[in-house]
């Protein structure tokens, strides 16, 4: 799959709620996650580890208000997309989210992550 066929699965996936099947079929076993420095969740490497972390965060949220996903940008091997949430979470109560999510592909799979908010 070309950068271009893994954007648009990749939002496919997302429209439908489908984040577990993006890592499961998008995803390097490799795949490296990098946040920033000031997040409260640290960057991990490893499809194992990436899966885990997402379920806990999934396990830490009581309620979504609203959400939504822009268009990806593609160039090259990279594309870029931003994310908002609404969310009430059990250890942080209600955050409105804003992200900027850039991802790196290689033979048809996304190998690195990296968030900026």
């Amino acid at each position: 799959m070309t950068t271009q066929d893994v954007a648009n699965r990749f939002m496919e996936l997302a429209s439908l709620g489908k984040y577990v099947d993006i890592q499961h079929e998008l995803f390097h076993d490799a795949i490296e996650c990098i946040e920033p420095d000031h997040s409260p969740m640290p960057g991990v490497k490893g499809k194992t580890a990436v899966m885990e972390r997402l379920r806990a965060w999934y396990e830490n949220v009581v309620e979504t208000h609203d959400g939504a996903i822009t268009q990806p940008i593609v160039i090259g091997n990279f594309f870029a997309l931003g994310m908002m949430a609404d969310m009430t979470f059990k250890n942080a109560g209600r955050q409105k989210m804003e992200e900027l999510c850039v991802y790196e592909v290689s033979d048809g799979k996304i190998v690195k992550e990296q968030y900026f908010y």
